[in-house]
């Protein structure tokens, strides 16, 4: 019997180690082969072991300007981040109430996580470009020069795509709330309004501290969703890309270890932006627990 159980537990280890290694290999294969020497390649063995595509790449490389996507996607991924975590507290808070068509409503928010993220984008692109048709019919019936000779289309990062990325990011943040309220404790408002408190004290000072793990959590799942969305964001960014469509065009440009040096400090990017807001939820949970102690 012991031996069925050791036999058992060391089969469910190995297909845990190569599910593992299945999962994360790829990762630090390309954070290995970012380190490759002058005249590496993008495959192994690997020639050299250098910072040599690291200083390619902060050089510029001649292929796109990294830095602007970079930049575009951090402020994109900003934006998204602040209106998701809004957004999800405030309908979390009105859910916590049955009103009419809040079922339907829900089911709304939540229904593009099943549509296919490419179908999703050709959607929204086709509807800005029926917008643009509008917009440019208006400007010509009533003769505004100003649409007629400087409109070019309402497709942009702050219009269309930032749209896009909220139909992703927001059913998230809605189901985060949905399961924080529903094991809320509610004694602790009514303590709060039978010592005076207004509904606007007791949203500060009892509700939001309580929830405030959740909503980092809530801000990680909008920054990292907006950061590295591509599929959802290929046909509506306009004229600008963010860096993970910069990323798709260099995969077919790109034929040296540069793309690999890029894609491991894209990482370590991401891995300390999760850091931060896990210590963000941490230092909250703290104090918490210290001023309910």
């Amino acid at each position: 019997m012991h031996r069925t159980g050791s036999r058992g537990f060391y089969f469910f280890l190995i297909i845990f180690t190569l599910f593992v290694i299945f999962l994360y290999g790829p990762m630090f294969s390309i954070i290995l082969l970012s380190f490759q020497g002058p005249e590496g390649g993008l495959t192994f063995p690997m020639n050299g072991v250098s910072f040599h595509w690291f200083g390619e790449l902060w050089r510029g490389a001649g292929v796109v300007d990294i830095g602007s996507a970079f930049r575009r996607s951090l402020v994109l991924g900003f934006v998204v981040m602040i209106l998701t975590v809004t957004l999800s507290v405030a309908a979390g808070l009105a859910f916590r109430k049955k009103f009419k068509g809040s079922e339907l409503l829900f089911l709304t928010t939540i229904a593009s996580l099943i549509v296919p993220s490419i179908v999703l984008s050709l959607g929204v692109a086709l509807e800005f470009r029926l917008l643009d048709e509008t917009v440019k019919w208006f400007g010509e019936a009533f003769g505004i020069e100003k649409i007629n000779y400087e409109f070019q289309t309402t497709l942009g990062m702050f219009t269309s795509g930032m749209g896009t990325q909220l139909t992703w990011t927001l059913p998230f943040g809605l189901l985060i709330m949905f399961a924080v309220f529903n094991r809320f404790d509610k004694s602790y408002e009514e303590a709060a309004q039978d010592l005076g408190a207004s509904q606007w004290q007791t949203l500060k000072e009892v509700v939001l501290p309580i929830i405030a793990p959740s909503i980092v959590g809530i801000g990680l799942f909008g920054f990292t969703l907006s950061y590295d969305e591509l599929a959802r964001s290929s046909q509506v960014m306009g004229a600008t890309n963010t860096l993970p469509l910069e990323l798709r065009g260099l995969t077919t440009t790109v034929t040296t270890p540069i793309i690999y040096a890029l894609g491991t400090l894209t990482t370590l990017f991401s891995f300390l932006v999760i850091g931060i807001f896990f210590l963000s939820a941490w230092l909250l949970s703290s104090a918490r627990s210290k001023s309910e102690s």
